[in-house]
């Protein structure tokens, strides 16, 4: 099972975003996705909640008798997003369960500091995990300066930095309704949809499709 953990300890960051359009990435290429809310303001909860029946389907947590959450029976692909100041047993958890790590980075030196220090916990519990771990550049215009400093920040981490995606009210509008890039037209959000190329084949590399099994 594929299991993509969203995470970053700063809120704000962009996790559900990130999340939620992974998730319905995934749904759009047939998988049995899974969407699990570990954050205390459970926004993807809350936008599973607002997805249309006719959208593809996406689920989420089944509780079991113990009362412990697990994915539903058939899942192939788990997508975690993991609240603000992710650390200790719930960190440790995560990083068991994890087999890919996007790790959202807006350009904020509050956001870059934080990262940093994130990133190096996550160095030491990766190296005996084997996690596949990436960066994504959230909410980033190319036209201002602070976009330029983090991509001069990024250069010179040990992470991929897989994509930067555009501040755009896209998003915003398609979470109001449960929606994501994938369920739209592509004529609609081309600009962006070309943006996240490059994470769609990052996580590719990880799936096996539904016809090949």
């Amino acid at each position: 099972m594929q299991v993509v953990v969203v995470a970053n300890p700063k809120g704000g960051a962009g996790k559900s975003t990130l999340s939620t359009n992974i998730a319905g990435y995934f749904a759009s290429q047939g998988h049995a996705v899974m969407l699990g809310d570990a954050d205390r303001q459970q926004s993807s909860k809350l936008w599973l909640g607002l997805r249309p029946p006719s959208a593809r389907p996406i689920q989420t947590w089944d509780l079991g008798d113990d009362e412990i959450a697990r994915p539903p029976k058939g899942t192939t692909h788990v997508v975690l997003d993991t609240p603000g100041g992710l650390h200790g047993k719930t960190f440790k958890q995560v990083m068991k369960l994890a087999t890919h790590m996007v790790v959202p980075l807006q350009p904020s030196v509050f956001d870059i500091f934080a990262t940093r220090t994130f990133l190096d916990e996550v160095f030491e519990n990766r190296r005996a995990e084997g996690l596949k771990l990436a960066l994504v550049g959230m909410r980033v215009d190319d036209r201002t300066l602070s976009a330029d400093k983090l991509r001069d920040y990024a250069s010179g981490l040990e992470v991929p930095v897989l994509t930067y995606l555009r501040d755009t009210q896209n998003y915003v509008h398609l979470a109001a309704g449960g929606l994501t890039l994938f369920d739209v037209a592509p004529g609609r959000v081309s600009k962006d949809l070309e943006q996240w190329v490059p994470l769609c084949q990052w996580l590719d590399a990880g799936s096996k499709s539904p016809a090949n099994g």
